[in-house]
């Protein structure tokens, strides 16, 4: 099973729109990485988010590029002071591929917790619509496959080209 691990793509300030849409960066930069990751045969059954709007957007955008059959689902536990034991016992059960949108600290709480074993250590450093590829082995230990940030992905607008560097 695989794991993708998204932190939503950069979202506005509070003061200046309170409900924190995605920014015109954070579009850009998860259309970017959207776009690269299609590419790479990446086939999850569904894409599960946070309930705040600036992940269910990152995750839309994420849909159109990956198109998983059961679409986008909107999740508890995936706040950014939630506990990762949530996920870390709902991913214990799971043998499908899949998304999962959410915050920090959860997100690098959550890695720490699969990869090390616990949430206090820090296995990964995220970036905001940087995408991190988890695989559960037959043991049911985790490892680390990739990991993608907006930075390392060329976009050339004149050719329509995307490739990571």
């Amino acid at each position: 099973m695989l794991v993708y691990l998204l932190q939503h793509a950069e979202a506005k300030r509070e003061e200046e729109d309170p409900s924190r849409p995605l920014s015109e960066k954070g579009l850009q930069d998860i259309n970017r990485v959207g776009s690269y990751v299609s590419k790479l045969d990446i086939r999850p059954k569904v894409i599960f988010h946070s309930t705040k709007l600036r992940a269910k957007q990152t995750a839309a955008v994420l849909l159109e590029y990956l198109k998983p059959v059961r679409g986008t689902s909107e999740a508890d536990g995936l706040s950014p002071l939630d506990n990762p034991d949530i996920w870390a016992r709902r991913l214990k059960d799971m043998q499908e591929d899949i998304v999962v949108v959410g915050h920090l600290p959860h997100l690098g709480r959550l890695a720490s917790l699969l990869l090390c074993g616990s949430p206090e250590k820090s296995a990964i450093s995220f970036k905001m619509a940087g995408i991190v590829c988890l695989k559960r082995e037959e043991t049911g230990a985790w490892s680390l496959q990739w990991m993608l940030i907006p930075e390392t992905v060329v976009d050339d607008k004149a050719t329509g080209y995307c490739d990571g560097l």
